[in-house]
């Protein structure tokens, strides 16, 4: 064998290597996709999206989703209630040695008690999404969820809290979710969530062009609709069970019988703005 020939193989010997590895990981995150696929078509759905050429900030809004600290809103229906807030608070996640920043986003869940005719607190969620300046896509990256059954007290504690739906992506092999692309296209699927077995929720873009409400007055005109699955659920979860609507300047308007009834904004003060992505010498909090 000739030098130039050598030579070309031992170029060629680390590039099948890489192209090796790259197909095993891949095949690996599938195979784990496989152990929680009861909906049987996880393979339809993106969870790899070059997040290594995204720089990320804790501050912006999406077309459907709106990530500024103080915006808030409440959607309800005659059983259910959610008070959504952003925060001014923001988390740092370490994902494989890459600290990001990453804005917390609060969910409050409440249930009807018709004997005692008031609203119960039954989870409080820490949500943590942070947006990627070249896409304007909006990621997940985990969250710090407490579920109370016989609902919170008023300082927010429980007296058996179930932190069951806690995940955050750099640990345990979970990996940040798309929440919310930055360009709608009809027909996308992708992982919400990957932190198996709890949290795999995915999205699919079921249509656009939308008006909302579909009855009445409209409100609001070219919004989108997201269909949620549970592969780890199956049955029921698998179907169209979980219908979301986004609109322009506001994001979700309906998530199945709760509807958006007030939005707000009372700005507080951040902690910084989009200065954020890596931070490399600093210790993780």
């Amino acid at each position: 064998m000739s030098y130039k020939t050598l030579a070309s193989s031992v170029r060629l010997v680390p590039a099948i290597v890489i192209c090796l590895l790259i197909v095993i990981g891949l095949s690996g995150r599938n195979a784990l996709a496989e152990d929680y696929n009861l909906c049987g078509d996880n393979d339809e759905f993106t969870a790899d999206f070059l997040l290594e050429d995204c720089t990320f900030k804790t501050t912006g809004v999406n077309p459907y989703f709106i990530l500024k600290p103080g915006y808030q809103k409440v959607l309800e229906s005659d059983e259910e209630k959610s008070v959504e807030t952003v925060l001014c608070e923001t988390k740092k996640i370490n994902l494989n040695g890459r600290k990001i920043k990453t804005r917390v986003y609060e969910e409050r869940a409440y249930e009807w008690d018709e004997e005692e005719e008031e609203w119960v607190l039954i989870e409080i969620s820490k949500n943590w999404f942070a947006i990627c300046k070249e896409t304007n896509a909006v990621y997940y990256f985990g969250e710090d969820s407490l579920d109370c059954e016989d609902g919170f007290n008023d300082d927010d504690t429980c007296d058996d809290p179930d932190p069951t739906g806690s995940w955050e992506a750099g640990k345990n092999g979970a990996m940040p979710g798309l929440m919310m692309p930055g360009t709608f296209l009809l027909g996308s699927k992708y992982f919400q969530e990957w932190a198996p077995p709890a949290a795999v929720d995915r999205g699919e873009n079921r249509a656009m062009g939308l008006e909302w409400p579909e009855e009445g007055d409209t409100e609001y005109t070219d919004c989108v609709l997201v269909i949620d699955t549970n592969p780890a659920e199956g049955g029921d979860a698998c179907e169209d069970d979980d219908a979301k609507t986004y609109c322009p300047g506001v994001g979700l308007v309906q998530d199945e019988d709760m509807e958006l009834v007030d939005s707000n904004f009372d700005g507080c003060d951040d902690d910084d703005d989009d200065d954020d992505d890596d931070e490399e010498e600093e210790e993780e909090d």
